[in-house]
């Protein structure tokens, strides 16, 4: 059994400057241009954090760092190194580096959404694992009250917020990633009784973490772990698609506090800074996205947002409503007589890897004297930033890049609005159905333009949150239906 260890000054100063790294990376990563050098302050922070929690708690490091023997005299020194338990911390780090290193290299960035909410449930479950580990073997992680022989109340609440907070991200991230990774419908399920139940729930974990206080008993501590696991189901089934990009972000912060915790249980500083600093700037970025689907937080956490399972613009009359078709070699014409052009990129776009034929396509439009921007949606992709990364990846010049309440007043003024897989964050349903799902979000005005060109891979289909767009039959909209990157080269082969 290992008594807890001490941290020393030094550890603390080095934990103190991986602090600063952290905050400083949030900053670059709130602007596209200063994204890349906001990572690299992430990866230094990491970095020191890592070796330095090595070096004070890796038996073996640990041991050599503070152990003093006689010259040439290591018996002493041997005989206190823990060797079993430090090769295996060691080889789960080489493991778990060389997953997230092949896992890196190999994802694309379609599949980052699914990515980032499968990595979430992962933080969730080692918080449970670890509050598991602590309350099985109490004094190794120095909790344990000596004199009554349970473990302190202070730990206790921690233990229990801790273990909460990570099975409700576990299971609340799983399901959103079944539903980003297509395993399971977009669309809300919509348990009965639902808002009872998710109370009640709630109330219960509550009030037994408070019980678990006074009685460190096993059967409170397995209830708390199975309610937890339960609402966090719960919570996330029904929410729907349209709302996935909040889900992660909320996600992102439960996975920083559920960190925080688990920090408190290790007594180790740099993971309380860090998911401090992860919890507060999701819960901030979870706040801003409900701004711009003008939505509560509250309304989303319940389900309330896409709760109506059939919008007023879906069904059938989609296919009794004229539509017209044009051609990759209109939407050149059309697009090289403009002044100017909007870009509208949605999931579509990513999905069909266009965002380097449509930057290729601007360059073209801008040799012919057209003014080229881009507008993007909060919440358009699967998560907070997706179209930006895309358009980044792309090279495409941030100061084209415009967010929604920077550019919607220029469609009226817009010769030709290009849309370019992006659905429910166009939809003129959500400012005038009042039985449409998206009713009450925000969205782009395109419908304004003087041309809509729609790129679409068919009709048949409809947005993630699976209502039907009334821009695809209004008069001066223009449905280019093909593969996304196929119609852009074309048009970039017709504008030759």
């Amino acid at each position: 059994m290992h008594e807890a260890v001490a941290t020393p000054a030094w550890a603390m100063l080095a934990y103190l400057i991986s602090g600063i790294c952290f905050i400083l990376a949030l900053r670059g990563l709130s602007s596209p241009e200063t994204s890349q050098k906001g990572n690299r302050y992430g990866i230094w922070g990491m970095g020191i954090a890592v070796v330095t929690t090595l070096v004070t708690h890796v038996p073996v490091l640990a041991t050599l760092a503070v152990v003093q023997t006689p010259a040439g005299d290591y018996t002493a020194l041997l005989a206190r190194i823990d060797w079993v338990t430090a090769l295996e911390i060691l080889a789960a780090i080489g493991l778990g580096a060389a997953i997230g290193l092949v896992t890196a290299r190999r994802i694309k960035m379609t599949d980052m959404p699914q990515l980032v909410a499968a990595f979430h449930s992962l933080v969730g479950l080692a918080a449970v694992l670890v509050a598991v580990a602590a309350y099985a073997n109490p004094a190794a992680f120095g909790i344990l009250d000596l004199v009554t022989g349970h473990i302190h109340q202070v730990s206790r609440i921690e233990m229990g917020l801790g273990i909460a907070i990570g099975a409700i991200t576990f299971s609340g991230s799983v399901i959103a990633f079944l539903k980003l990774n297509g395993n399971m419908g977009g669309k809300p399920i919509l348990l009965p009784a639902r808002h009872v139940i998710n109370l009640g729930t709630l109330a219960a974990i509550l009030l037994l973490i408070a019980y678990f206080v006074t009685d460190d008993a096993l059967p409170v501590f397995a209830a708390i772990t199975v309610l937890s696991f339960a609402i966090g189901f719960l919570l996330i089934v029904p929410i729907g698609g349209a709302d996935m990009p909040v889900v992660v972000s909320m996600l992102n912060s439960y996975s920083g506090w559920a960190a925080a915790a688990m920090g408190f249980t290790l007594h180790n500083s740099a993971m309380i800074i860090t998911g401090a600093l992860v919890g507060s700037s999701g819960a901030i970025l979870s706040y801003i996205m409900c701004r711009a689907m003008n939505r509560s937080f509250i309304s989303v956490i319940a389900g309330g947002f896409g709760a109506v399972s059939d919008g007023g613009a879906g069904g059938d009359a989609r296919e009794q409503r004229p539509w017209k078709r044009g051609s990759a070699e209109d939407a050149a014409f059309l697009m090289s007589q403009a002044e100017q052009v909007i870009i509208v990129p949605g999931y579509g776009m990513a999905v069909a890897q266009a965002q380097h034929a449509l930057r290729e396509m601007g360059d073209v439009l801008k040799k012919e004297g057209v003014r080229v921007k881009y507008a993007i949606h909060p919440v358009a992709g699967r998560m907070p930033g997706h179209m930006n990364v895309l358009l980044a990846e792309a090279n495409v010049p941030y100061d084209e890049v415009f967010e929604l309440e920077d550019i919607n007043g220029e469609f009226a003024q817009t010769d030709v609005a290009f849309v370019i897989g992006a659905n429910d964050v166009t939809n003129p349903a959500a400012k005038t159905d009042k039985s449409s799902p998206i009713y009450g979000m925000p969205v782009l005005d395109v419908e304004k333009a003087k041309t809509v060109l729609f790129v679409k891979r068919s009709m048949g289909g409809v947005g993630y949150a699976g209502v039907d767009n009334d821009v695809f039959y209004m008069d001066n909209t223009m449905m280019l239906l093909a593969d996304a990157k196929k119609m852009v080269d074309d048009i970039v082969k017709a504008m030759g």
